[in-house]
């Protein structure tokens, strides 16, 4: 099979295999299968249900990871798509599918291109190669990473989130903050005998949400947005509500912390102290396919590289027609680079805007760009 077809028939298939966070074990299975097949050194699955591919060259030299997640966002309305949202129908140079963009058609670039780097090369290269189809991505940015980068610790990272072909050096962060107030219930036809926990956020939201965003020069504010509001008990039938939750989406700036963030709500709280009320980073737990729990502080700090950092440097002239930029989402890259402290760059195919849409897609051109890419990028890192 011809390289491109095989490129285009590994996208269809990931994309006819649902794999929603938590339940990518179909999809994991086979890459799994196709790793083998395309006869990567090493493939395993591991305890939260990431895949990993690996092929060793035979000198000495960096290992470079080429990271993907595997899961997707669902598809409420079926009936709204064009075609299928689990067909992989390819239509006029376009493949239509959930997850085509986001992005089961970078990561199927990512495996075909080391297989070709390896066929290509007969393993006479420095260094070792390593794709990851990690879970969970989309809940919890980077978390599954984390048992990635223990197993392969890698010297670089490339993320292949949809960048449009552009060299991706940063990111914000974002982390999910709960702000909660607290009141006493009573019957409604006598609030006065109680305290209304939805009043007392309407006295704190306003300046809450007029606090000024912290701004950095490369990836702009770090804005705050109210993405959720919930009172208890719901539904309040005749009962004044005894406690009020909201959920802001914080996106982050380099060098904030789980602390800094929360610093000018808690201000806005103590000029209130007749409020009862709290702040913190929302906390989660997850169920992987496999069994095993996760759990992790919603807070996925931001990345960035400096223009001159090596890696730059390199991906640019792999890629001479690429533009820099930054991405405006979160990605895995706040676990490599921001945690772990790995050098990493975004590169993909397809552009963001297509990703959790009704009719996504991804051009055969794109995926075929990229391919080329990514082992031109393989050729400045390791050979």
């Amino acid at each position: 099979m011809q390289t491109n077809e095989q490129l285009i028939t590994l996208c269809q298939e990931l994309i006819k295999r649902p794999s929603l966070s938590g339940s990518e074990g179909d999809v994991a299975s086979y890459i799994q299968q196709t790793m083998q097949k395309l006869s990567f050194d090493e493939v395993s699955i591991d305890a939260h249900g990431s895949v990993i591919g690996s092929i060793h060259g035979k000198a000495e030299g960096p290992a470079i990871l080429m990271d993907g997640h595997i899961d997707t966002v669902g598809v409420e309305n079926p009936q709204l798509w064009t075609y299928g949202p689990f067909e992989g129908r390819l239509v006029d140079g376009r493949i239509y599918g959930r997850g085509s963009s986001d992005m089961k058609g970078a990561l199927s670039a990512m495996i075909v291109s080391a297989a070709t780097f390896k066929k290509r090369t007969g393993g006479n290269f420095h260094g070792s190669i390593h794709v990851s189809g990690t879970v969970f991505e989309e809940c919890f940015e980077g978390v599954s990473s984390r048992l990635v980068t223990a197993r392969i610790k890698p010297d670089i990272v490339i993320v292949g989130e949809a960048s449009s072909l552009s060299i991706k050096r940063g990111q914000r962060g974002r982390a999910e903050i709960v702000l909660q107030t607290f009141g006493k219930s009573c019957h409604s036809s006598n609030p006065q005998e109680g305290v209304n926990a939805v009043g007392a956020m309407l006295t704190l939201l306003p300046e809450i949400l007029a606090l000024e965003p912290p701004h950095h020069s490369v990836l702009g504010d770090g804005i705050l947005v109210l993405t959720d509001i919930i009172s208890s008990p719901y539904p309040g039938l005749s009962v004044v509500p005894e406690s009020c939750k909201v959920t802001f989406d914080r996106r982050l700036l380099p060098g904030e912390t789980e602390a800094s963030i929360l610093v000018p709500i808690q201000q806005v709280l103590d000029k209130h102290p007749a409020i009862e009320a709290s702040v913190s980073v929302a906390e989660d737990s997850l169920c992987c396919y496999t069994g095993i729990g996760m759990s992790a502080k919603r807070f996925f700090p931001a990345w960035l590289l400096d223009e001159d950092h090596p890696l730059v440097q390199t991906a640019k002239k792999a890629l001479p027609s690429s533009t820099l930029s930054h991405y405006s989402f979160c990605t895995n890259a706040s676990h490599f680079c921001a945690e772990a402290g790995i050098p990493t760059i975004g590169y993909g195919p397809s552009d963001e805007k297509l990703a959790h849409t009704v009719d996504e897609y991804i051009s055969v051109e794109q995926l075929s760009l990229a391919l080329g890419g990514y082992l031109s990028l393989l050729d400045h890192l390791l050979l």
